[in-house]
């Protein structure tokens, strides 16, 4: 099952022989002269946080990191698939590339077996931004109001529709308003032609919005609200509750109960070397300081604020560096375990599609493997997480 997992999207770096001798002490953590890293767009606050950490590396190490700008998840990781890059600082299509929807259901891709090393949780959150002149105060409020999509950014879509989910509306209830972009979207909402886009409370055009004429709040979605939570979990089972205190609008004063999930995420792939994954994430672990204030949301990555029990398993080499810092417990190990059991479901069900002859047409594809996919989960009592 493993080798049918590894077989599904190799990815170990370029060079491995760099790190055939790592040492086990985190004293002498080694780091090849050169890697690349993948991110979202150059100013994001991904790209931001990745420079930061690679300057880290530069001072520390001597070692030269390249963060790769890319627009979205499938370009993001296809440099990591290929072995030219190292690792991924990902966003919530960390997620979806694991289960092998939306895109990466297509014949290309399947199930990603992508692993975290670091993921960072800051004072922001990931929430639904709403021009202030929309008149609305919840999210139900929502209901015939524009919504700004992303075209070919069906992650993105998906966190909209997981943040509607809170107020008992789905896409129907809403005006879609198609972009070509992130940026796009977000201007949309500062021009009118849109009520509402998602977005990081800190990111620049959240904070333009919020200046503008229309201005810029952030409908709420209080912990408390069991029921809006479950609708939420549903769409979007990797969001969690979170109280903001950072963003457009919103300060420790001002705070306010919102959603979130890990960004960025530095991911590797199940494949990549035990020691090769353990001495990034130790000199990220023990150069915090060097680093946490080098971006808005850098702060997030260390050790002792990790997201516990997520959707996604960490790699057994962020693992070790993990437990040899004291950030790691028996539950997180079962936890990690079922997670990892959950990859190899997902990658045998991925292996027997394909042996199914299933259709050559694009769509018809998508929909076969969303059945078996469903059928494998169910076979092996996990949720689909895609009803």
């Amino acid at each position: 099952m493993i080798h049918r997992l590894m077989a599904l999207a190799p990815a170990a770096l370029a060079g491995i022989s760099i790190f055939a001798a790592l040492p086990a002490s985190a004293e002498d953590i080694k780091l090849p002269p050169t890697m690349a890293v993948t991110a979202y767009d150059t100013g994001t606050a991904g790209f931001n946080i990745a420079v930061g950490v690679g300057k880290m590396m530069k001072d520390k190490y001597g070692t030269d990191v390249r963060v790769l700008p890319a627009g979205n998840d499938v370009a993001r990781l296809a440099p990591l698939r290929a072995k030219r890059a190292v690792s991924s600082a990902m966003g919530s299509g960390t997620y979806f590339a694991q289960e092998g929807v939306f895109e990466f259901g297509a014949k290309e891709w399947g199930p990603q077996p992508l692993q975290l090393m670091l993921s960072s949780v800051d004072c922001n959150c990931g929430a639904l931004g709403v021009a202030a002149d929309a008149g609305v105060k919840e999210m139900k409020d929502l209901r015939g109001k524009r919504v700004g999509f992303v075209v070919g950014s069906p992650a993105l879509n998906q966190n909209s529709l997981a943040m509607l989910a809170f107020g008992g509306l789905t896409q129907k209830d809403v005006k879609i308003v198609e972009f070509a972009s992130y940026g796009a979207m977000w201007k949309g909402l500062i021009n009118n032609d849109t009520d509402a886009a998602f977005g990081t409370t800190i990111t620049g055009p959240a904070k333009e919005a919020e200046t503008s004429p229309r201005g810029l709040m952030w409908p709420p979605l209080p912990a408390d609200d069991k029921e809006g939570w479950a609708r939420v979990k549903k769409v979007g089972s990797f969001f969690f509750p979170q109280t903001a205190t950072c963003g457009a609008g919103i300060s420790p004063d001002k705070p306010i109960q919102l959603g979130n999930y890990p960004y960025p995420i530095f991911v590797a792939y199940a494949a990549q070397p035990v020691d090769q994954i353990y001495a990034i994430t130790k000199a990220m672990i023990v150069n915090y300081d060097a680093y946490k204030d080098s971006a808005p949301g850098a702060a997030g990555l260390g050790a002792d604020r990790q997201t516990k029990n997520w959707v996604v398993p960490v790699h057994p080499g962020a693992v070790k560096a993990l437990k040899e810092t004291g950030h790691w417990s028996d539950e997180q190990e079962a936890h990690n375990n079922a997670l990892y059991k959950r990859q190899e479901v997902l990658a045998a069900a991925w292996t027997d599609y394909g042996k199914s002859n299933p259709p050559s047409d694009d769509k018809a594809f998508l929909d076969g493997w969303m059945k078996a996919r469903a059928a494998a989960l169910a076979k092996a009592n996990m949720p689909n997480g895609f009803e």
